[in-house]
């Protein structure tokens, strides 16, 4: 199964819970465990945090996901000026900014970044996907029950037409 979405949000920070609310019931519907989840909810909200406070001049930014192939693909587009640098470890404790990225990079796989200086971030997050195993079986056990109903409604018509 595979799922993807996009989605084209104005740069302001109320469209941030709209992307964690749809991102965290598709990896819940498919039982992706909570944990899991609440990585790939932190990283993709501080991408978008980062596009909303540097991806200026731009008045939007873009955020794709591909879930599939027992993994999550995230990508942050925005038209900002393109980041001057990466920072290689955390500021000092009384900075207010600067943790954004490294918090991305401690809770997924991969993570790289597409600089345009002057055109724009492309940040792209990808974490493989745990399993909560009682809600996988859970959906298979309704799948082979939805399987055997057809099945019967199969025989039945068959039989009627005999």
């Amino acid at each position: 199964m595979e799922i993807e979405f996009s989605m084209a949000l104005p740069r302001d920070a109320f469209g941030i819970p709209m992307v964690r609310r749809v991102l965290g019931d598709a990896l819940r519907s498919i039982g992706v465990t909570e944990d899991c989840v609440s990585d790939i909810l932190l990283a993709a909200s501080e991408a978008c945090a980062n596009a909303v406070r540097h991806g200026g001049p731009a008045r939007r930014y873009q955020v794709s996901a591909t879930i599939g192939d027992g993994r999550c693909e995230l990508r942050v587009i925005d038209g900002g000026r393109g980041l001057l640098s990466i920072p290689e470890r955390f500021p000092p404790g009384d900075t207010e900014h600067g943790r954004g990225i490294l918090i991305m990079q401690s809770v997924v796989d991969e993570i790289s970044f597409d600089i345009t200086p002057g055109r724009g971030t492309t940040v792209w997050l990808c974490k493989r996907l745990d399993w909560d195993e009682e809600v996988v079986a859970y959906r298979d056990r309704g799948r082979e029950r939805e399987r055997a109903e057809e099945e019967g409604r199969d025989r039945d018509g068959m039989l009627a037409a005999v």
